[in-house]
C-alpha cells in the first residue's frame, strides 16, 4: 500500500516541477535599464523567480483530500509554503498553507464526522478522506506517511512525521515548522488580528516560531489592513534576532522590522541619551551571590510599573501648568502682550499639539503678534523699538526653555519627587528610597540614563514632541516575561488598535529584577474583549528524558510554574557527573565534546561570563574551535558555542553540557531553579550536567 502511494506521490511531484520549470522559463531575462517602470516589472519578476525556485525544491508537504456535498470524489489539496496554479486550467496545483482550507491540514485529527472551515464567501463543510504528510528534499520525494485513511484502520501514527522531524540536527538557524504545525500552534497563527494574544508556552513549545508564522498569516489574510513594514518584531537581543532571521524569508515575507526594545527606545527619544554601562552588561546579576541583588530589584520593576507611569503623566500635569513664563510680554513701554492671552493659546487653541511643538506654535504667534505691531503705520521711533522689541522677546523665550526627554525627566525627579501624588492614597515617594532618587538625579544630570529609564524617557519624548514614524498595525514581543508593563503601555500609544502577540514563558523569568512574576500585570493594559490567553504546554525540542529532569528542577521555582508536557521521543538519558579537581573538568568537557562530533551545534555552559572565558581559553589552546558568546554578539555562529546558562535563552542546541551544577554555583533558590530549567531545556538530544563537592538540591 504504501509503495503504491509513494509511486503515485512520486509521479505528482514531477508532473509539479515540469509545471514549475515551465512557469520559470516564461519569466524572462533580468531588465538591469534605467526605465523605472521595468525595474519594476523586473523586481515583480525577480520575486516570481525566487518563489518557485523555492517552490522546485519543496513544493508542498501535506495533502488532504477533501470532498464537499456537492461533489462526486473528494478533490486532492497540496499544502505548501507557497501557492501555484496550473497556467492551463487555472486550477490550485498547491494551496498556501496560510489559505483557509488549509486550515483544514492542521487542525483535523481524525474521525469520521464532517469537517468545517471559514472561508470568504462564509462556512465551508466537507469530509476528509486522506490525510498525508511528505517530505520532499531539493526536488527529491523521502518520505510519505498517512495519519488518516477514511475506512482505514488508522493506528495512532499521526506523531510519525512529526517525529521524524524533531530528530534532524539543529543548525544555527531557527527554521519554519509550516509542514508540522500542530492544532493548538494553529489556533493561535489563525486568530483575529484585531486582539492582543498572551502566549504561555513551555521551553521548547515553539512560540517564537508559531509568532513569526502569525505575521506571516496576518500579512496573507489581511492584504488591504496590514502592511509588513508597520509590523515590529522586539527581541531580547540582536543575537537573538539574527538567529529567528531566515523564518519569515523561508515563509516568503519580507520588510518586517526587527529590533530590541533598547534600540527601537533610543530611536524614539528625541534627545541625546548615554547608557551607562553597568546596565549594558549582564554578567554582575547572574553571580550566585547576586542573583537577587535587591538593590537593583527595586528600580527595574517600579519604573516599569503602571503606578510609575500614572506618577509621570501626573508629573507631567503639573509640568504642564507651570511650563509658560507666568507674566506679561511688554515689547515696549506701553505695548502689552497679557500673560492671560498666551496662557490661552496655549491651553486652548493649541491644545492638541504635543507640549514642545504647542510651545513652538505659541511662541510663534508671539513673534508674529510683535512683527504686527512693529509694522504699524503709526509706530514712532520705529528702529528704536524694533530692537527693544527683538531684546524683550528673546529674554522672554529665554525664560521658556526648549524642554528635552532629559530635562523633563529630571524636572519630575526634582520638583516631582515627594510633591506630585498619583492620588491621595498612592504617593509616588512610597516605595522608592532617597538613594535611589538620588541616584537617578546624578545620572540624569551627566546625560546618562539606566535602562530601566528608556520607557520613561520614550514616553515623555512622545508627549513632547509627538509619535515618530508611522503607527504600527502589529506587535510582537517575543520573551515577554521579561518585559513590563509600562513598555507594553507605551509601545500600545503606536497602534490603532491593540493587535499584539505577547509570548514568553514565567517559568524561564530569570530576570525578575526588571520582568513580571505573572501574565495578570498585563490584563489591565487591556479591555477584557480585546485579550486571549493561550497556553502551550507541549514541549517538541528536547528528548522525554531531558524535560523529565528540567521538570523536576522547576519544581523548585514553585507549584505555580507550568511543566513541560514532552512529545514521546525517547534519547540518552541525562547525565550528572562529578569531578574531583580543575584538570578533571576539562577532562570531562572535551570527553563529552568527542562524543558529540556528529552534532552541528553544542553549547558549554557556565554559570558566569569570568569562568566561560577561561573554558573558552582552555578549550582553544587545545585545538578546538570554540565561539565565546559574551552578550556583545550581533550574530549566531552555531558549531561549539561557549557560553553563560543566563545567555542561553531563547537558542537551542543538539546538545549541551551545564558545568558547576553544585551549591556553590547553584544554591536552591527560585531563581537559581529558572535559571538552571533554561539552561536544562536547551538541549534538543542529549544533556550533560558535571558538579564538584556538593551536587545542587536543585538536582534531587
Amino acid at each position: 500500500m504504501l509503495d503504491a502511494a509513494f509511486s503515485d506521490e512520486q509521479e505528482r511531484l514531477e508532473q509539479t516541477r515540469k509545471e514549475i520549470d515551465k512557469q520559470l522559463s516564461s519569466i524572462g531575462p533580468r531588465y538591469f535599464g534605467d526605465d523605472y517602470t521595468e525595474q519594476v516589472l523586473d523586481a515583480i519578476r525577480e520575486e516570481q523567480r525566487m518563489r518557485l525556485t523555492a517552490l522546485s525544491a519543496e513544493p508542498y508537504f501535506g495533502r488532504i483530500d477533501f470532498q464537499e456535498p456537492d461533489q462526486d470524489q473528494p478533490k486532492r489539496l497540496y499544502i505548501g509554503k507557497h501557492g501555484l496554479e496550473d497556467t492551463e486550467t487555472g486550477d490550485p496545483r498547491i494551496i498556501d498553507w496560510r489559505a483557509p482550507v488549509a486550515s483544514l491540514f492542521y487542525s483535523f485529527t481524525g474521525g469520521d464526522q464532517p469537517v468545517i472551515y471559514d472561508s470568504p464567501d462564509g462556512e465551508i463543510e466537507g469530509t476528509i478522506h486522506l490525510k498525508r504528510n511528505l517530505a520532499v528534499r531539493q526536488g527529491e520525494l523521502l518520505r510519505v506517511v498517512d495519519s488518516y485513511v477514511r475506512g482505514g484502520e488508522n493506528l495512532d501514527v499521526r506523531d510519525e512525521f512529526l517525529l521524524y522531524k524533531l530528530g534532524e540536527k539543529k543548525d544555527n538557524r531557527l527554521r519554519d515548522i509550516v509542514s508540522t504545525i500542530q492544532a493548538e500552534q494553529d489556533r493561535i497563527i489563525r486568530a483575529p488580528r484585531n486582539k492582543a494574544l498572551i502566549i504561555q508556552g513551555v521551553a521548547g513549545s515553539g512560540k517564537t516560531t508559531v509568532a513569526l508564522h502569525r505575521l506571516a498569516y496576518l500579512i496573507y489574510q489581511y492584504q488591504e489592513q496590514v502592511r509588513a513594514e508597520r509590523m515590529v518584531i522586539f527581541a531580547p537581543n540582536t543575537m537573538f534576532l539574527d538567529y529567528i532571521s531566515d523564518v519569515l524569508p523561508e515563509l516568503g515575507v519580507g520588510g518586517i522590522q526587527q529590533t530590541t526594545f533598547t534600540a527601537w527606545a533610543l530611536e524614539q527619544i528625541q534627545d541625546e541619551i548615554h547608557l551607562t554601562k553597568e546596565e549594558t552588561q549582564l554578567s554582575h546579576w547572574f553571580k550566585p551571590d547576586r542573583i537577587r541583588p535587591i538593590s537593583n530589584q527595586v528600580p527595574g520593576r517600579f519604573k516599569g510599573s503602571l503606578r510609575y507611569k500614572r506618577w509621570l503623566d501626573s508629573c507631567l500635569k503639573v509640568y504642564e501648568k507651570n511650563s509658560t513664563p507666568m507674566e506679561n510680554l511688554e515689547i515696549w513701554d506701553g505695548k502689552v502682550l497679557a500673560a492671560s492671552e498666551i496662557r490661552r493659546w496655549y491651553d486652548e487653541e493649541y491644545r492638541h499639539y504635543p507640549l514642545a511643538k504647542r510651545r513652538e506654535r505659541v511662541i510663534a504667534r508671539i513673534k508674529r503678534w510683535m512683527e504686527m505691531e512693529l509694522s504699524s503705520q503709526t509706530l514712532t521711533n520705529p528702529k528704536e523699538k524694533r530692537k527693544l522689541a527683538r531684546q524683550r522677546f528673546s529674554s522672554y523665550v529665554k525664560k521658556w526653555p526648549e524642554p528635552t526627554p532629559l530635562s523633563v525627566y529630571g524636572w519630575c525627579y526634582g520638583y516631582g519627587m515627594g510633591k506630585v501624588r498619583i492620588s491621595e492614597s498612592e504617593p509616588m515617594y512610597q516605595k522608592l528610597p532617597e538613594k535611589l532618587v538620588s541616584w537617578t538625579r546624578k545620572r540624569l544630570e551627566r546625560g546618562k540614563a539606566d535602562a530601566e529609564d528608556l520607557t520613561a524617557l520614550a514616553y515623555i519624548s512622545l508627549k513632547l514632541y509627538g509619535r515618530k514614524g508611522n503607527m504600527l498595525d502589529h506587535i510582537v514581543i517575543d520573551e515577554a516575561q521579561d518585559v513590563s508593563p509600562f513598555q507594553i503601555a507605551l509601545l500600545k500609544q503606536f497602534m490603532r488598535e491593540p493587535s499584539f502577540t505577547i509570548l514568553g514563558d514565567v517559568a524561564q523569568g530569570i530576570h525578575e529584577y526588571k520582568g513580571i512574576r505573572g501574565w495578570g500585570e498585563f490584563t489591565e493594559l487591556f479591555e477584557p474583549e480585546q485579550l486571549s490567553f493561550h497556553q502551550l504546554l507541549q514541549s517538541y525540542r528536547s528528548t522525554t528524558e531531558i524535560i523529565e529532569f528540567a521538570n523536576r528542577v522547576l519544581k523548585h521555582a514553585g507549584d505555580e510554574m507550568p511543566a513541560a508536557v514532552p512529545v514521546f521521543r525517547s534519547g540518552e538519558p541525562v547525565r550528572v557527573t562529578e569531578y574531583a579537581a580543575h584538570p578533571e573538568r576539562l577532562e570531562q568537557i572535551i570527553e563529552f565534546l568527542e562524543a558529540c562530533r556528529a552534532f552541528d551545534s553544542i553549547a558549554v555552559m557556565g554559570r558566569t561570563l569570568e569562568e566561560c572565558r577561561e573554558i573558552h581559553a582552555e578549550l582553544t589552546a587545545g585545538g578546538w574551535e570554540p565561539v565565546l558568546i559574551d552578550g556583545n554578539e550581533t550574530k549566531y555562529r552555531g558549531g561549539l558555542s561557549v557560553l553563560p546558562v543566563y545567555l542561553s535563552k531563547g537558542l537551542e542546541f543538539d546538545a549541551a553540557l551545564l558545568l558547576d551544577v553544585d551549591e556553590a554555583h547553584y544554591p536552591a533558590t527560585t531563581q537559581n531553579a529558572k535559571l538552571l530549567y533554561v539552561g536544562c531545556t536547551r538541549a534538543l538530544h542529549k544533556l550533560h550536567l558535571l558538579y564538584a563537592g556538593t551536587p545542587s538540591t536543585l538536582l534531587q
